[in-house]
């Protein structure tokens, strides 16, 4: 059997995953590269590109598993993608796939992001992330309902290559009270978690 395909970028370090699996790591999936595939019998999706290239389409995907490869997905594109094709055979697994195909997300803007096309560092943060984050807060009685949602809403209308940790404080600090605001600075620093990378980690062990 050959080594599994996996399309990576800024959801995990190369050097992270290739603790985890001996693949045929590949850069972020665009439009045409599953076609130029030679014989392969497991392929994941973490990332993929979105604005800047053609993404990669869901015939190529659908084409892919007609040969009996196995395609999971899950992180980003792969979570996307994986939550509109289930019903074809493609494996989702991760929470922000769950959050997809229950339509509690959607758009491709809850995972997009901008990154280093050296080194594939982020240079934004996703929209995901930061749900996740103020939904686990409201939870946690650190925010009212109200407030999360306002919160949100007013992130959401940053242009994704703009959303970044800094922004997002900067909304907390001026739609929060400031013992309110001082009270989620302290919960963010322990709280935040990385869900793209936990989810890319996922694809991985599942491969």
């Amino acid at each position: 059997m050959s080594r599994p395909v996996v399309f990576l970028g800024p959801s995990l370090s190369l050097d992270e995953a290739r603790e985890i699996l001996d693949a045929d790591y590949r850069p972020p999936v665009k439009r045409g590269d599953l076609t130029q595939l030679g014989d392969v019998d497991v392929v994941g999706i973490i990332d993929g590109v979105f604005l800047q290239n053609c993404s990669v389409g869901h015939r190529e995907i659908i084409a892919l598993m007609a040969k009996d490869v196995k395609v999971v997905g899950g992180g980003s594109m792969g979570a996307l993608r994986a939550s509109e094709l289930s019903q074809f055979g493609m494996i989702g697994v991760g929470r922000i796939f769950e959050e997809y195909s229950s339509g509690r997300i959607e758009g491709d803007d809850e995972v997009a992001l901008v990154f280093d096309p050296e080194n594939y560092e982020a240079l934004s943060e996703p929209m995901v992330n930061i749900r996740f984050l103020v939904k686990s807060a409201v939870r946690d009685g650190v925010i009212a309902l109200k407030e999360g949602e306002e919160v949100l809403t007013e992130f959401r209308k940053i242009y994704y290559p703009r959303r970044t940790i800094s922004a997002f404080l900067s909304i907390i600090s001026s739609l929060l009270s400031s013992e309110k605001s001082e009270r989620f600075n302290s919960y963010f620093a322990v709280n935040y978690r990385d869900f793209k990378k936990e989810d890319a980690i996922t694809v991985l062990k599942s491969l």
